[in-house]
């Protein structure tokens, strides 16, 4: 089993090789498909059938947006957490949806990257719906791990043999600081998620945007206190910013 860490539109692409088949840990962008795509085949020299299963840790547009297409391209199964409905539900899930891409698009420009069409379904239609502590189908070296917090539904990736985990979005670094990330939906859950991750143990982390990082290189303690004790999402602080504009200050 070897890990392949391929740039993506703006986040880090993981694809895991075996001499018989291809697993994606995560859905990337809609503009990563051709990405990954173009690496099976130039880079690895392989069919793009070879790439068999690409999973969804959470539905935001760098971690879902390339799965349906991937699919459709490659002939791949799509997993996901076992959650019940749709994270973007509703009128207030379709401006989410969309507020989330134009967030993307956001971070695109500070890197410097061209705009891109990062469309997606905002309903994922999932081939296999996973447990805590499901193994991976056709990949059972791998175990999805539910990590809830950042939304509803996260998964990390746990490979006990390498022990190493893909924790997605469950703390990102900024100005060379680990910080919990934003939004963060579920303060309670999300603390949950850092002690499941720290109670594993695992030799290295790997993170959507930033890499492979050593387990003893995080404060797990300085994120649970900097993880918030109140929800922070996007309609909270178009809130707080909508009444500090109107002069109305807590």
């Amino acid at each position: 089993m070897h890990i392949h860490f391929i740039e993506g539109y703006i986040q880090q692409i993981y694809l895991v090789e075996y001499s018989d088949k291809l697993l994606l840990l995560d859905g990337c962008c809609r503009a990563d498909v051709d990405t990954v795509c173009n690496y099976i085949t130039h880079t690895l020299s392989r069919p793009v059938t070879d790439l068999k299963l690409v999973v969804v840790t959470h539905m935001h547009p760098d971690h879902a947006g390339g799965a349906h297409l991937l699919r459709t391209k490659t002939g791949a199964q799509i997993a996901t957490a076992n959650v019940a409905g749709h994270w973007y539900s509703g009128l207030d899930g379709i401006l989410m949806h969309w507020s989330d891409m134009v967030l993307a698009l956001w971070v695109a420009g500070r890197k410097n990257k061209a705009r891109k069409n990062i469309w997606y379904d905002r309903k994922l239609n999932a081939d296999y719906y996973l447990e805590d502590a499901e193994p991976l189908p056709g990949f059972e070296d791998w175990q999805a791990r539910h990590t809830p917090g950042h939304t509803d539904r996260d998964l990390s990736l746990y490979h006990q043999t390498r022990n190493c985990i893909y924790i997605a979005d469950l703390f990102v670094k900024v100005r060379g600081q680990f910080i919990p990330p934003y939004p963060v939906f579920y303060p309670n859950r999300y603390r949950n998620s850092l002690e499941l991750v720290k109670s594993l143990k695992p030799k290295s982390i790997i993170l959507a945007h930033q890499g492979e990082i050593d387990f003893q290189d995080i404060d797990f303690e300085k994120l649970d206190k900097q993880a918030p004790s109140i929800p922070v999402t996007h309609w909270r602080s178009v809130k707080a910013k909508t009444k500090r504009a109107l002069g109305f200050v807590d």
